[in-house]
């Protein structure tokens, strides 16, 4: 097999970049929103913008569908009562406790820092994904982690910092664990709708954080604040959520979660805007060392011989990717939803750790 052949397929990647730019943009927006509603009720209003933005997009999506007559297609298999453990854990440690903790965080932090810290989720992403759920990491993988983490570190460092106040960056600290937790949760049920179960996160969480905020007796007056809040979770939040559980589906938690240290670079971009920041002599080699964990990553190729069991389920696919064999009359090029078995099989060939490859190593 030539290296090129070798090469996994970019797409996810691009998902995952994607997710990480509007992900790194929610900080100095997040930022900027937190000296005018308070951290709890800020958090319940973002992931009610990812339920508002992504309700109104899949009503849209069903009335183009009925016009085009494709409205019994079902491209993904209905979550199950065993998928809602995963998303009910994911919900209260992503969508509930991270996001408290990070606007918390933000009130006594300096957005640069902030930025700075981000990169901690792809640290406690990997940790959970490697030791706990026994996801593989070659060496290239685990070069891309600390190259990528060095470029944060450059991007994001403010010069004119002091002396560093513990509470703001440990409450960061606790979000990022959390959201590592999500991560690895959401992979579990990364090959069902995102927009779905993103809506499904996003109402839920929202309403508990916004619920906590009024026990607390914190009052949410509406106002402009209130709407650019919800923009930037259906945008931020929403958005990048529904690219972060594509790429989870086939690049793994870990590897999804290497890209999120390139979401720091654009929050630091955007900091410069909305801020007045002045661009530093560390822009330079943080841009060199995400450059180079970007091409780590995507020119990694983990391939060896493995073994898949006998397994039933159901998902959208087709029949050319060497896993699904079992013939169709209408080809093998086209995708497709339907409760399947595959059979014991030994091969080899270049893979994520997706639906089909979660062996151990």
């Amino acid at each position: 097999m030539s290296m090129e052949a070798a090469r996994l397929e970019r797409k996810p990647v691009l998902f995952a970049i994607i997710a990480a730019s509007l992900f790194g943009l929610s900080t100095p927006f997040s930022k900027l929103l937190t000296g005018y509603i308070n951290p709890v009720a800020l958090a319940g209003l973002f992931y009610l913008g990812v339920f508002t933005g992504l309700s109104l997009y899949w009503l849209i999506v069903q009335v183009i569908r009925k016009i085009q007559g494709k409205n019994n297609e079902k491209p993904y298999a209905p979550l199950s009562s065993k998928d809602f453990i995963w998303l009910s854990g994911a919900t209260i440690s992503g969508g509930v406790l991270a996001p408290i903790c990070l606007m918390l965080g933000l009130t006594q932090t300096s957005g640069f820092t902030a930025s700075l810290l981000l990169n901690l989720e792809a640290v406690a992403t990997a940790f959970i994904a490697i030791i706990i759920f026994r996801e593989n990491a070659g060496k290239y993988a685990w070069l891309a982690l600390v190259s990528m983490t060095i470029a944060g570190v450059f991007l994001t460092w403010d010069n004119t910092a002091g002396m560093l106040n513990l509470d703001g960056p440990v409450l960061i600290i606790m979000a990022m664990i959390c959201w590592g937790i999500d991560n690895n949760l959401t992979r579990h049920i990364s090959d069902k709708n995102p927009v779905q179960i993103s809506i499904i996160k996003g109402l839920i969480a929202g309403s508990i954080s916004i619920a906590i905020s009024l026990i607390l007796g914190v009052k949410i007056l509406p106002d402009r604040n209130i709407l650019f809040a919800l923009l930037v979770g259906a945008l931020c939040y929403g958005i990048s959520l529904v690219f972060f559980i594509k790429a989870l589906r086939i690049l793994g938690a870990y590897r999804t979660a290497v890209f999120f240290s390139f979401g720091p670079f654009i929050g630091a971009i955007a900091s410069l805007f909305l801020f007045n920041e002045r661009i530093g002599w560390t822009m330079v080699p943080g841009v060199i060392f995400m450059i180079i964990g970007v091409r780590l990553i995507i020119n990694e190729a983990h391939l060896h011989v493995h073994g898949h069991k006998e397994l039933y389920h159901t998902h959208q696919h087709t029949h050319d990717d060497m896993h699904h064999i079992h013939e169709h009359p209408e080809g093998d090029d086209v995708c497709h939803l339907y409760d399947h078995v595959h059979k014991e099989l030994e091969h080899d060939h270049s893979h994520y750790p997706d639906t089909h490859h979660r062996h151990d190593h």
